[in-house]
Order: C-alpha cells, then sequence, then structure tokens
C-alpha cells in the first residue's frame, strides 16, 4: 500500500483543530474550529474522492480517539466516509493506550519505522493518514510518505501547532492535482518523486 496523508492547514501552516473549539485547546489554542465556514460540496466531493482509495487508516492516537468518540455513533447506510472509517482496519501507533474497543482497530506496539514500513509493504491500494499532526511529523522525518493532499484554508491564526517540523526529511514532489473550492480552499495533491535538486539562480 501506498501511504497517503490528508491534512487540513491555514495559510501559516497551523493544523491544530480544525473541527471545533473543544477538539484541541492545549497551548492555549483558543481558535478551534477554524475549517467550518469554509466547508462546500466541492470540498465534500474532493474528501470523498479520498475514502474511495483508501484500504486501511494509520491514526495518531489523538486523532483516534477523537474519531472512536464520534464516527461508531454516526454511521448511516452507504455513508462514503463513516463506512470506511467503521469498515476497514485502522493502525495506531501507541506507547499509551491498554485498549482500542472501536471496531478493527490494531495497536501498534513496536518500532514506528518497521510497523509502517511492513503495513505499506502489504496489499492494498492507500494506508491514510487524516489529522494526526505529531505522528506525520514522524512519518515525514523518516521518509515514509508517499503522497500529500493537503488543503490550505484561507485564514492566518498566528498562533497554533505546525504541520512541517524543522527535521522532515528532505523531498521533492510532483503536483498531480490543484482546485480551488468556491469558498476558497486551495487543494494540492503531491506525490513524492525523491531526493530535491538544487541550482543556482540566473546561473546558464
Amino acid at each position: 500500500m501506498e501511504l497517503s496523508v490528508t491534512q487540513f492547514v491555514t495559510i501559516d501552516g497551523v493544523y491544530q483543530a480544525p473541527g471545533g473549539p473543544e477538539e484541541d485547546p492545549s497551548g492555549g489554542f483558543a481558535h478551534g474550529g477554524w475549517s467550518a465556514p469554509f466547508g462546500d460540496d466541492a470540498f465534500g466531493e474532493f474528501m470523498v474522492s479520498v475514502f474511495d482509495r483508501v484500504d486501511a487508516f494509520l491514526l495518531g492516537r489523538r486523532t483516534y480517539e477523537i474519531f472512536a468518540s464520534y464516527w461508531p455513533k454516526n454511521n448511516p447506510p452507504g455513508h462514503p466516509i463513516a463506512n470506511k472509517l467503521n469498515d476497514l482496519p485502522k493502525y495506531v501507533p501507541t506507547s499509551t493506550l491498554d485498549t482500542a474497543d472501536w471496531s478493527g482497530t490494531e495497536l501498534l506496539r513496536g518500532d514506528l519505522v518497521k510497523e509502517v514500513t511492513d503495513l505499506k509493504a502489504r496489499p492494498g491500494r492507500e494506508l491514510q493518514v487524516h489529522g494526526s499532526g505529531a505522528l506525520i511529523h514522524s512519518l515525514l522525518a523518516a521518509n515514509l510518505v508517499d503522497t500529500l493532499n493537503i488543503l490550505t484554508f484561507p485564514v492566518i491564526l498566528g498562533t497554533g501547532k505546525r504541520l512541517f517540523p524543522e527535521n522532515a526529511h528532505p523531498t521533492a514532489f510532483t503536483v498531480t492535482e490543484t482546485r480551488v473550492t468556491p469558498k476558497g480552499v486551495v487543494i494540492a495533491t503531491y506525490r513524492k518523486q525523491g531526493d530535491p535538486t538544487y541550482g543556482t539562480v540566473g546561473a546558464d
């Protein structure tokens, strides 16, 4: 399986608590729910297209707990996102969770790089990461991400957790898709190409 990351960010790169004020107020973050005003049909259609490609999920502990508290209770027949989240395997790297009651969940206790490398070696289409910012930091540092779906919302917050840390592995990507929703969300899909190349501006 290929590992894909789908993440909502602000113009200044904040990913913290897009879904609601109480989602993650850590560090005194006071802007939770910043993505809500920008939802529209085009945004929803893109997210459904992402979930159409998934065969398993890789979720950070905090995102897993948020999802597990909501999606099992909101799973109408034929729902293109809820049904996938509830029915497909979910893998959670953690050293703090003792049990996981959401059906289809497996807790990963071993070395993250080895565990994820082994998951990627399994047959299937996409192993998808949603939310899970701290986990994404580790995956980027280990050069394990194949595709990035970055949804940039037209807002600057000034504070909050940033998506790209300083220890991300230097990586070049190819832009495979771009679109702008009617409410101004810039959606871009990047596929990993390899190491960056370098040059001098203006050189022949």
